[in-house]
């Protein structure tokens, strides 16, 4: 039987990897950076073998999709973000017999989702980000699953992360769970970004606010509490993709039931109008 062995949320700004080059942005995300080679280290203590990421950057509209690709091969140009993001290169194993299962299990559970290996099928930033420093070796599978999801229910995607985690429990399949999006996400307007001194700053107090009373919630293991107001939250501070990457993410460790807390393992920071951070969920 396979198992859950991490669970976590993940920025994946990309001025992460601005970060790493020589200029004005060098160093500046060191902080995420070290953050996500930390939750690398710890799903490889754990055992985990599959990274399956739940990417607010791969936007889709009918069904639910899953990037079940056995391999993942290529350079990467953020269409957003050419400036940002160009030429990355990337390669990793896929996992498809999970991706697969878990699009089986979906749809056996009223959700129905699609499950594809097809060559020209690359991978979003919100999965590349991340596992460029939490798999900078490649040695862990990948699987991506749509997270930007415009005509979707939150009820549907609490599902989704049910049927994610009982095809995980079938499978044999160790894996370390990523909700790759942001808190908040509000970004400055163009009109006014440098103004604002936008790379790093927050587009409005209320969602700073709000993000932190969020991480307290976690940390403090009041995840009743968080439910609740979650639709708000996704609604009134912008969640990134609706926030339907963290609802897939509690629905595969229990919703309602899930007894854990949440440490934070890169400190609240803004990044162009939004709030971001790393936090990994303690599973049993």
């Amino acid at each position: 039987m396979g198992k859950i062995v991490l669970a976590a949320k993940c920025t994946h700004v990309p001025t992460m990897i601005m970060s790493e080059q020589e200029g004005r942005l060098k160093g500046c995300r060191q902080a995420a950076i070290d953050g996500h080679h930390e939750i690398g280290r710890r799903a490889r203590d754990a055992g985990a073998d599959t990274f399956v990421v739940l990417d607010t950057h791969w936007l889709v509209n009918a069904a639910y999709h899953i990037n079940a690709n056995h391999r993942f091969e290529g350079l990467f140009t953020s269409h957003e973000f050419p400036q940002f993001i160009k030429d990355l290169p990337y390669a990793y194993e896929g996992n498809g017999a999970l991706g697969d299962l878990m699009a089986e299990t979906a749809r056996e559970m009223g959700v129905y989702t699609l499950s594809h290996q097809v060559g020209s099928l690359d991978l979003e930033y919100g999965t590349l980000v991340p596992m460029r420093y939490m798999n900078p070796e490649g040695d862990l599978k990948v699987v991506s699953v749509a997270a930007m999801c415009t005509v979707h229910s939150l009820e549907q995607s609490r599902r989704l992360g049910a049927a994610i985690a009982k095809a995980i429990a079938a499978s044999d399949s160790n894996v370390a769970l990523i909700a790759s999006g942001s808190l908040s996400h509000r970004i400055w307007p163009n009109d006014i970004y440098e103004a604002n001194n936008g790379t790093f700053t927050i587009s409005s107090k209320f969602n700073e606010v709000v993000d932190r009373r969020v991480l307290e919630m976690w940390e403090g293991g009041e995840i009743g509490l968080f439910l609740d107001m979650l639709p708000d939250y996704a609604k009134y501070c912008d969640g990134e993709g609706d926030m339907h990457d963290t609802v897939m993410l509690f629905g595969a460790l229990g919703w309602d039931r899930y007894t854990g807390r949440g440490e934070v393992v890169t400190p609240y920071f803004p990044s162009s109008g939004t709030g971001q951070t790393n936090v990994v969920f303690s599973v049993d």
